[in-house]
């Protein structure tokens, strides 16, 4: 059985929402599906493994908010707790241009992330470290351009995990479900040093909803931010 759907069943589900993929950009997909499938054997990176829930809920599901942004040419791009490589991989994929960090706290994530973009010829950066940690160093604090997390956890808590990455006039991107009311995460955004820009509503192909909130860098975040992780668990900003 195929790890993806055929090239032009794959290439309709992008192209109903104005996304035109190549035949090479199909075979980068197909490859790292394949990597994905082959090592959700023995850890646990993901349970969606079907064909139309790979090219959907991972793939168009990471590029999607590339139709709200507008991401310069060259951009370098960071995602943070990028766990099975989403949204970043498929955006590097559809996006060759930018350059990729791809951040996560667990080292064998970023062992499967090293194979798999090696199998599939994506050019990326690995940081084993958590975003706390990472929005500290020097090395990567206020260096990107677009900070991108799909990740469950709260808007204040995100926040501040990716806000640190994020450089002047850069913007951090949160990928969420419909159930969350984002004007809880103001607070700590204007701490942060960002402001909400803009907030985005869209659907799957397969009717699952998903909200993007789209925060601007205007000033620098203060040296106290990020905290440390038990102090962002236990009470966020």
């Amino acid at each position: 059985m195929s790890v993806l759907p055929e090239f032009e069943k794959f290439a309709e589900f992008f192209s109903a929402l104005n996304f035109e993929i190549t035949e090479e950009q199909y075979a980068q997909f197909s490859s790292y599906a394949s990597a994905l499938v082959e090592w959700n054997e023995k850890m646990n990176l993901t349970g969606i493994t079907d064909p139309d829930g790979i090219a959907v809920k991972h793939f168009l599901d990471s590029i999607l908010p590339l139709k709200f942004l507008d991401i310069p040419k060259g951009e370098s791009i960071i995602d943070v707790g990028t766990g099975a490589g989403f949204p970043g991989v498929p955006i590097k994929i559809y996006r060759p241009d930018v350059r990729l960090t791809l951040l996560d706290s667990l080292n064998k994530r970023i062992n499967f992330l090293s194979a798999a973009c090696s199998e599939a010829n994506i050019e990326a950066k690995f940081v084993h470290a958590r975003a706390e940690e990472g929005g500290r160093n020097n090395a990567y604090r206020e260096k990107f351009g677009a900070a991108f997390a799909r990740a469950v956890a709260a808007m204040p808590v995100l926040a501040e995990y990716c806000l640190p990455f994020v450089k002047m006039g850069g913007i951090f991107a949160a990928m969420k479900g419909p159930n969350e009311n984002y004007r809880d995460g103001e607070n700590a955004v204007k701490l942060l040093g960002g402001e909400i820009a803009d907030v985005k509503e869209y659907s799957l192909p397969n009717g699952d909803k998903r909200v993007l909130i789209i925060v601007r860098k205007i000033m620098p975040t203060a040296e106290k931010y990020p905290r440390n992780g038990g102090q962002i668990s236990k009470k966020s900003l």
